[in-house]
């Protein structure tokens, strides 16, 4: 692909990148460079640095499920003999290894794998993952390196009991980095280039800072930015954000946004009633079913502590300072942590209300979240609620149950609105 124009808007940006990712992978595959499979919050510094190509198995999950092609691939990861209480980018993802793996064997596109509307992976030389955000992840990529036979590069991520991250632990994780870069070293067979490895950080943190940026454009009020859009740019800062396209596109849409708002132009125009937060993964496949809800109800979302899991800050050069970053995500936090970041978020956001998502497939999202919402709730007096789905089973999504749900929260934020 040739490298885009500086006139492309913003979401052309994401989609051009987002597609080069994948397109960049198949390239490598096909030169005999190494592709590694890898979580959403692992480091990938390391394997850029050692110009080895990533694929994100819960990005291409959760773009499959937005565009409503995950039941076949569920499907086949059940016929395999996954249970359907395993969470569901897991079974996307290994159901579609099945059919990866037959069309490698046969040269026969499966027809699953044909209509599968998500971007056609290679097979990984590797996996690395971590368990910041949940344990399932060591699992699932421990299965996947079975299966495929492949190296897998896993690095040890304590609980924070406390916050901020203890010394002994940001220690614990200088050491698993070395240890990785060793595995590393003997997988490709050549040093670690370290000097690569710096600018790797830099421009992660570059990226990071134009996501910040972008991210921050929804504490105006009214606001120019549909707190929607987190979730589309999100495939950025989860597979590119070692790469300067995602630092570009964020940029791109924080100029974008900061011109809407000289224009007088704002997400929802003058309907914007309400202001909440949305914690928790996106229903990807009730993606638009669920934007459209809050719309008619002009409740514009200014908030979430899903995207805020890449708000990855560390210094460059300092192993112990990346590790705190990669540890202090909200999923490995306690509860005074959880209670902290959510609080954050809802004042960035000025929000009236939250919106919390019990996702099925995802317990550690779920964990202490009656005990944080009721606290959030106490310290802030903002009124949440709560609904059963899941980020890619479209099975698990009742859209009765959820309409009531946020019905009743904008009856609980018109009520506190009048009686101030």
């Amino acid at each position: 692909m040739t490298e885009p124009t500086e006139g492309m808007s913003a979401k052309e940006l994401l989609a051009y990148y987002s597609a080069k990712s994948y397109e960049d992978a198949r390239e490598a595959k096909k030169n005999g460079k190494l592709v590694c499979w890898s979580a959403s919050v692992a480091p990938d510094e390391f394997c850029t640095a050692m110009d080895i190509c990533m694929v994100y198995p819960e990005n291409h999950a959760a773009a499959v499920g937005a565009k409503k092609g995950s039941m076949p691939l569920l499907l086949a990861a059940e016929r395999k003999g996954y249970l359907n209480d395993i969470c569901s980018y897991a079974r996307v993802n290994l159901g579609y290894l099945e059919l990866l793996k037959e069309y490698n064997q046969t040269g026969v596109m499966p027809q699953e794998l044909a209509d599968c509307p998500g971007e056609l992976c290679p097979l990984p030389d590797l996996v690395i993952t971590c368990n910041n955000l949940c344990n399932t992840l060591q699992k699932w990529y421990e299965n996947l390196a079975a299966e495929l036979n492949i190296p897998c590069i896993f690095i040890d991520t304590p609980y924070n009991h406390e916050m901020p991250v203890s010394e002994h632990a940001k220690e614990y994780m200088k050491g698993e980095f070395e240890y990785a870069i060793r595995q590393l070293e003997e997988i490709t067979g050549r040093p670690f280039d370290y000097e690569k490895f710096a600018e790797v950080q830099e421009q992660s943190q570059r990226s990071i800072k134009a996501w910040d940026r972008m991210a921050g454009m929804v504490s105006h009020k009214p606001s120019p930015m549909n707190g929607f859009d987190f979730f589309n740019y999100m495939a950025l800062v989860v597979c590119y954000r070692a790469h300067k396209g995602s630092e570009l596109c964020f940029n791109k849409y924080a100029d974008e946004l900061e011109e809407k708002m000289k224009n007088g132009e704002f997400a929802f125009g003058d309907n914007e009633k309400f202001r909440f937060s949305w914690e928790g993964i996106a229903c990807w496949p009730y993606l638009g079913y669920t934007f459209k809800a809050f719309k008619g109800l002009g409740m514009l979302m200014t908030g979430s502590g899903y995207p805020d899991m890449w708000s990855l800050h560390y210094t460059p050069g300092d192993p112990k300072s990346m590790g705190e970053a990669y540890s202090s995500i909200i999923t490995n936090r306690d509860l005074d942590g959880k209670i902290a970041l959510t609080e954050k978020v809802l004042k960035g956001g000025q929000c009236d209300g939250l919106v919390y998502h019990v996702n099925r497939s995802c317990k550690i999202m779920s964990f202490l979240s009656v005990e944080t919402l009721d606290k959030v709730q106490e310290d802030t007096g903002v009124p949440y609620v709560m609904f059963d789905g899941d980020q890619t089973d479209p099975r698990n999504f009742a859209q009765a149950q959820f309409d009531t749900r946020i019905q009743a929260l904008q009856e609980m934020m018109t009520a506190k609105k009048e009686a101030e």
